[in-house]
């Protein structure tokens, strides 16, 4: 299964009887949670039959209802992955990887990492959603919306060069400040007209959740980029943006995230016009007037 547990039920939705569909949406609707409910909690809630829901299963996929909830627990433990539980997990350090290679005449780790690095670039791109995209596009463009960037420990590098461009070609963009008073005032200011921009991989960071659901709250919109096990943020998302993170390393690779940010930069940039175009040429010339450039 490439993508996740839920990905995989909401592909296969066509091909489940009218009572399966039951079943498959309370399990959508408490994911993960209600994977892990007993099959009679389930049918009850379904308004179904226990066989019902073994079914249900089957057609997924599955021997057993059990073997759907092993999926899951499996799932789930790669989405807390840290990096030391993906170094210890490959049997030998990156070193040994490295002399083993040469030793064996097998490919070095540049050529690994490169392979590694197009696949997931390549299934990023193939597996991003048209609409969605272009629903990013839609909100970003909009010159009446402001637009809050959010990251996490390493993501708020993503945050920084997505908002720096952006900010070169329309107003309005702004950070999550560091400070504690200052972070707890900019959000007391989220807005209906707001788009909050939250970058969360795994370790997923559970403040990412409370600013994307805030502000969703006060009726702003909400882009999350996330990786395939997806940030629990993207439960209040209006977009969900999401990467492979494959890597020859224990790390997670955020390569593929730049690419798509990059192509979404160019559609913002491209959809904006001459507007984006004056807007660049009149910060040009007030950083040329104040020595910046």
């Amino acid at each position: 299964m490439s993508g996740t547990l839920a990905d995989e039920i909401r592909s296969r939705l066509g091909e489940l009887s009218p009572a399966e569909r039951k079943v498959a949406r309370v399990l959508l609707a408490g994911y993960p949670a209600a994977v892990f409910e007993t099959v009679a909690t389930i049918a009850e809630r379904a308004a179904v039959s226990t066989p019902t829901v073994l079914r249900c299963a089957s057609r997924l996929g599955y021997r057993s209802f059990p073997d759907l909830q092993a999926a899951l627990r499996a799932e789930l433990d790669a989405r807390n992955a840290s990096p030391i539980t993906l170094y210890e997990s490959t049997g030998m350090s990156p070193g040994e990887q490295a002399t083993a290679a040469v030793q064996g005449g097998g490919e070095t780790p540049a050529d690994r990492q490169l392979t590694t690095l197009q696949q997931a670039l390549s299934q990023t791109f193939k597996e991003t959603s048209p609409h969605e995209f272009d629903n990013a596009v839609d909100l970003l463009s909009d010159a009446r919306r402001r637009v809050h960037l959010v990251g996490g420990r390493f993501t708020h590098l993503l945050a920084q060069y997505f908002g720096l461009h952006l900010m070169q070609f329309r107003d309005q963009v702004s950070f999550l400040p560091d400070r504690d008073v200052e972070r707890a005032s900019f959000l007391a200011q989220f807005a209906r007209r707001d788009v909050t921009v939250v970058f969360d991989y795994r370790r997923y960071e559970e403040d990412k959740t409370i600013i994307a659901e805030l502000a969703r709250e006060r009726g702003g919109k909400v882009i999350v980029f996330t990786d395939p096990w997806l940030s629990p943020a993207a439960a209040h998302a209006d977009v969900v943006l999401i990467s492979r993170v494959a890597s020859s390393s224990p790390y997670d690779s955020l390569t593929p995230t730049l690419a798509l940010m990059e192509s979404l930069i160019a559609a913002v940039l491209n959809r904006l016009g001459p507007d984006a175009h004056q807007r660049m040429k009149e910060a040009e010339s007030i950083a040329q007037r104040v020595g910046l450039v």
